[in-house]
């Protein structure tokens, strides 16, 4: 099964509903359809070589992504963020083929069997191409996506999604045509980010008009989702913080909203209970997944969001701070550093086995046997089914012998009322071998010192948790995606120091 034909199907049974855009002016499912065939014919004369998109989140890239489907293409989405010499060498990685960008004219020094054509471009020749008439292969091994992995610890790998894996997620995450008229999902993380591409897909396949805003700003965020009356979006932590920070300032609303799901990283405890008391009305979904497993695998759903929030009990408060239980169709087990089963409710790292699993890169796949894909994420699952991911196996501060989890700590900090954003993050020592280290930023107008920091961890914390030093920034390195880059909080402090605190 294709990914056009999931596009077949919809277009088939509501040709005149938005699919893209504003809900006067936007692309209808027939439209969409339509231009999607026009591509594929501008496509077609090389089948095997992949089409690259480095454009924003505009028709463009859905007109891009089903075209290549159907003319037999992978499409690899690429940042259009990326500086000229790691620009060039990802595509360098991909050639022979075409790509596709906003600004065709900004990367000279590209391989010369490298197509450059612009975005807009491809797109009007699109709609006076000549009808596509041959039907879409249906063979479902065919490599339909590539992503680059961030790229936060090394030179990017390429994730190999294919037909089924796509078709898999699409088919087990919603249903045909599921959504209202009324819908609408506002769309503001990259073509070249998994969710992205899982969020056009769902988005067409349940009939949700989909919004999309090219480059993330929290007011025009807001604007945008009052202006379209969205009812559905999909945000990453930082994004969701400042939209928080936004409708405080505003001391107001999303009325049309009802449904806002959230995933990419950590979310803060202290922020998902802000939001959740600043929209009551809105169904809240924390949702995990990689690339590599064609975005999410566990979902924790609005109903878990709501107990959890009104609980008394520590252990259900807690779940706001899991990732919920496994999708249908989708296992997760923990497994100790030799791949063997944990006990339950004990640490370890997370693998994960499903239809929308691929667990394979351009090079190997790295799932075994039994087709488990080690996500390099530690954590553990409760006695009632809910995953807590603890953060990537890399980021373990191991002091004195002891793992502790750079998120425990940081939830910690976040709760004080003058801290707005907080990092931790793993340094040499002479003594203990490796220490806590947090860096932090304030609230504007808030003051805080380092001690009163560090007194502020000891009184929830054990005192091996208590960071030995406290930088306080202007910001936090992130990634355009908005995740962290501890790297770069480590590199500034890569000189050992002897901790004072014990």
């Amino acid at each position: 099964m294709n990914l056009v034909t999931l596009l077949d199907m919809v277009a088939g049974v509501d040709p005149d509903r938005v699919a893209i855009g504003d809900r006067d002016t936007g692309l209808s499912l027939h439209q969409l359809r339509t231009l999607a065939g026009g591509a594929a014919t501008l496509l077609a004369d090389q089948p095997h070589r992949p089409l690259l998109f480095a454009g924003t989140a505009t028709p463009a890239f859905p007109v891009a992504l089903f075209g290549a489907a159907l003319a037999g293409r992978s499409f690899a989405p690429i940042s259009y963020r990326l500086a000229a010499d790691p620009f060039a060498a990802l595509v360098a990685d991909q050639a022979p083929s075409t790509l596709l960008h906003d600004e065709p004219g900004a990367h000279p020094a590209l391989p010369d069997d490298v197509a450059v054509v612009g975005a807009a471009a491809f797109l009007q020749r699109a709609g006076g191409a000549a009808e596509w008439t041959r039907d879409a292969d249906q063979d479902p091994e065919q490599a339909a996506v590539l992503l680059h992995t961030s790229g936060t610890t090394g030179k990017p790998k390429v994730a190999v999604l294919r037909h089924r894996h796509l078709v898999s997620y699409v088919l087990n995450t919603t249903e045909l045509l599921s959504a209202g008229p009324e819908e609408a999902a506002l769309v503001s993380v990259p073509p070249y980010h998994v969710a992205g591409v899982a969020g056009l897909l769902t988005g067409v396949y349940c009939g949700r008009r989909i919004v999309q805003l090219p480059n993330f700003e929290a007011a025009a965020w807001v604007d945008l989702a009052l202006a379209q009356d969205v009812t559905h979006a999909m945000v990453v932590p930082t994004m969701l913080a400042r939209i928080v920070e936004v409708l405080e300032a505003r001391g107001s609303g999303l009325p049309a909203l009802r449904h806002l799901s959230y995933g990419g990283g950590r979310m803060p405890r202290p922020v998902i209970e802000r939001a959740l008391r600043l929209l009551p009305d809105v169904s809240f979904v924390n949702a995990y997944g990689l690339t590599e497993t064609t975005s999410s695998v566990a979902v924790l759903g609005p109903d878990d969001h709501r107990a959890a929030l009104a609980s008394a009990d520590p252990a259900v408060r807690r779940r706001l701070e899991s990732v919920g239980r496994p999708l249908p169709g989708v296992e997760i087990v923990v497994r100790d550093p030799h791949g063997a089963p944990v006990a339950a409710t004990a640490a370890g790292e997370l693998w994960v086995r499903g239809e929308q699993v691929s667990g394979e890169y351009s090079a190997a796949s790295v799932t075994d046997d039994a087709g488990w894909f080690p996500t390099r994420d530690g954590g553990w699952i409760d006695d009632q089914g809910y995953v807590f991911v603890a953060g990537r196996l890399d980021d373990v501060i191991v002091r004195g012998g002891e793992n502790l989890s750079p998120g425990e700590i940081e939830d910690v900090l976040a709760r004080h009322p003058a801290v707005g954003e907080v990092a931790v993050y793993g340094v040499p020592d002479e003594q203990w071998g490796e220490v806590p280290v947090a860096a932090v930023v304030l609230r504007a107008g808030a003051a805080l010192d380092a001690e009163q920091a560090q007194r502020w961890v000891a009184e929830h914390l054990r005192s091996s948790r208590v960071p030995a030093r406290i930088h306080f920034l202007a910001g936090l390195p992130r990634n355009d995606m908005g995740k962290l880059l501890r790297r770069v909080l480590k590199a500034e402090s890569a000189a050992p120091t002897s901790a004072a605190i014990t």
